[in-house]
This record gives structure tokens, sequence and C-alpha cells, in this order.
């Protein structure tokens, strides 16, 4: 039996390292990406650093990952959440949870490095880097790919985790429900006087939330959503004046901000396929869904995701079952609905819910945090999902 996963990011690394050690090496996998994890430019391991969520983490643990991750990681000891100009705040606290972290951030860079390393001498990984398709063919039985170099090669299962506007998901047939949200999230790495302490900061303003994740030396990654023609003027601004309009928004918690690195941006919207599974194909990462950052979920519901697909996929082969067959799939797909539904709908409900400046929704959502901070279930409600303890 074997598996062809096109796209060697984040999802469908992790993916192809969970196949091999969840089936010890028996089910057979190659893994095709364009890019060496190692080029500046490798589209799926970027500047960019991702919260994992603590329970993200424990999967990652399962599959022998995280002892090679950690090293590059920065703990979340605390979560503060607020509302500008407004009393309604939460605080989530490690204490609170037993937990040595309520996540870890990492750079997309250094965990591609460390994932490929561990492809070279993962059992039944066949790596075609860099490699690409260009062309899909299926029958009853098989789907087939040819790759640029003319090689076509075979396999039971084909997952494409090439991105949200992937080429090869479109010619699989899937079909996706895109929500524009106009908003544009600026991307940096930024300084301040005074030390993060491992707390990681979700700020909403009128223009859009920002989010600051702790990091090395006192760094922090600043996700900025604001709308195309603030980020325009944003983008263009010198380092003073950025530093300037993000503190007016940011406030003091962390002192000044003294420092920003690269800045860079991309569009905001919700883009999901409307089914994750065709014949003998199923999409992961963000060919599946892409959400706001606004919680940071969307990681984390894709390693749910991929999880979730090598287990059902390792299942089937011990069971002798054909690992691409309509009714292996449509089991994984059933057993990601529920999870899959709730993470975007609660994504996309704080998004509208807070880039509204309607009076009786600004005095709602703020009575919500304060009621949240001090009603244990409520919070304990974040909680859980914050640290992705969620049933998949």
């Amino acid at each position: 039996m074997s598996v062809i996963i096109v796209g060697g990011g984040m999802a469908g690394a992790t993916l192809a390292l969970a196949l091999s050690t969840l089936s010890q090496g028996k089910i057979s996998v190659t893994l095709v990406e364009g890019s060496s994890p190692h080029e500046a430019a490798h589209p799926g391991f970027d500047s960019r650093a991702i919260a994992l969520a603590a329970g993200t983490c424990q999967q990652l643990a399962r599959i022998g990952v995280w002892s090679a991750l950690k090293p590059f990681a920065t703990p979340i000891t605390d979560i503060h959440v607020s509302d500008r100009g407004h009393l309604g705040q939460v605080e989530l606290c490690r204490e609170d949870y037993h937990l040595p972290a309520l996540g870890n951030v990492i750079e997309l860079h250094a965990a591609g490095k460390v994932l490929f390393q561990r492809l070279h001498q993962a059992p039944g990984v066949t790596l075609r880097c860099p490699e690409k398709v260009v062309n899909l063919t299926r029958s009853a039985q098989q789907v087939s790919v040819t790759l640029e170099s003319g090689q076509t090669l075979d396999a039971q299962t084909l997952v494409i985790a090439s991105g949200s506007r992937s080429a090869l998901a479109t010619q699989a047939g899937f079909v996706w429900q895109r929500d524009d949200y106009h908003q544009v999230a600026i991307i940096a790495n930024v300084s301040t006087s005074m030390p993060h302490n491992g707390r990681a900061y979700e700020r909403f303003t009128q223009y859009g939330p920002i989010a600051l994740l702790p990091m090395s030396e006192n760094r922090l990654s600043l996700v900025w959503c604001v709308s195309a023609s603030t980020s325009e003027q944003l983008l263009v601004a010198d380092n003073a004046l950025f530093l300037q309009q993000l503190q007016r928004e940011f406030g003091w918690r962390l002192g000044q901000f003294t420092e920003v690195g690269q800045r860079e941006s991309y569009p905001l919207s919700l883009h999901q396929a409307q089914s994750l599974i065709t014949h003998r194909s199923v999409v992961i990462g963000n060919a599946a869904q892409s959400l706001h950052p606004i919680a940071g979920q969307g990681f984390n519901l894709g390693l749910r995701d991929v999880m979730s697909l090598a287990e059902s996929l390792a299942e089937a082969y011990s069971q002798q079952q054909d690992i691409g067959h309509f009714s292996v799939l449509n089991r994984y797909q059933q057993r990601r609905a529920q999870d899959r539904a709730t993470t975007i709908s609660i994504t996309d409900g704080l998004v509208r819910l807070f880039a509204n400046d309607n009076l009786p929704l600004i005095i709602g959502r703020n009575l919500g945090l304060l009621a949240m901070e001090r009603v244990t279930g409520l919070k304990h409600h974040l909680a859980s999902r914050t640290l992705g303890w969620v049933k998949r």
C-alpha cells in the first residue's frame, strides 16, 4: 500500500512522518515538494512564526517530532486577550492548567529544516525534492501522478498539501468556498524595551486584531490585521513611523517598541474545501482550509487533520483494507466534520464580532470577556480550544 503526498510544508511533511511512525514504515510514502526547505523562498517554511498549542505539541511528541523541534521553540507561559479602549480582558496562565507551557512558538524556517532531516531518515518515506507534479490520472484501483522529470508514480491514495491555490487540487475535483474579510495581515518580528517573559498577546482594535507571540532573544512575532488601504500605508512607512502607530494601537504593556524587521503582508479570507475528499484523493493543510489568524487555530486545526488522517490510513492498512477506498477516506472526513465546522465557525465569528464598531456589539463582547475572566467554566472552554484539547 502506498501514499503520494504533494506539498512538503508543515502539513505534508508532518503527515509523511506520522504515516511512517504509525505504520512502522509499512505504508510506502512518497513526498513530492517543489522547493528545498533550505531555500529562503520555500513557501511552506518562510520567515513567519506559528504558535503550536499544547495539544499539538503532544501529538507531535507521539510521532517523535517534538523532541527535535523543542530546542527551536519559545514556550508561551501566559496569553493576554484585551479589547482596545474597553475594560474586557482575559488572561490564561500555564499554572492554572498544570502545564509547562500553554503552547510554543516556532519559526517556520527552523521547523522545515528539522522536519526534512527527520524525513530523510524515516522508514518507508521517499523524498522527491525539488520536483513538481504536472499531471494526474485516476482509475478505479489507483491514482497516478506524472512528475516534471517525466516519471510516473502510482499509489492507492493521493494527499494534496500544496496550499490554498493548488492547481492539482482543482484538477482532482476539489471546490472551495471563499469569504473575503477585506483585511490584510502584516507580518514582522519586533522587539520591545521590556522582556515578554513568554507572554502572548491578542489585542482587538477598531482596525483589526494585533497578535504578538513570544520568540527567542526577546523578539515577538507580530501579526497585525488591518484594512487594505491601511496596510499600504504601514508597509511603506519608515520603521519609526510604523512602530509609533503600532505603539498607539497596542499600548505600553511591553514598554516601548524598539525595532521592527522586514514587513510582509497577505490578504485574509476564509477559504474552505466543500469536501475533504474526492476519488482516491484528500486535501489537508491550507488546501483544506485557510483561517483568519485571529485565534491562532489554522495550523493546529490542520495538525488535527493530519494526525486523524494518518491514524485512519494506518488503521485501514492494519485491517488489510484499500487505504484509498471511498469508505476509508469518507470515515476520515466524517471523523473530522465536527471539529472542523466548530473551529471554522468560532474563528469566523470572532472576526465578525471584533471587527465591528456597532455599539451593542462592543458592549456585548466586552461583557463576554469580563464574564469569561470571572466564570471558570467559560474560561476553561476557551482554554480547551486554545490548548488544542479538542476531540478529533
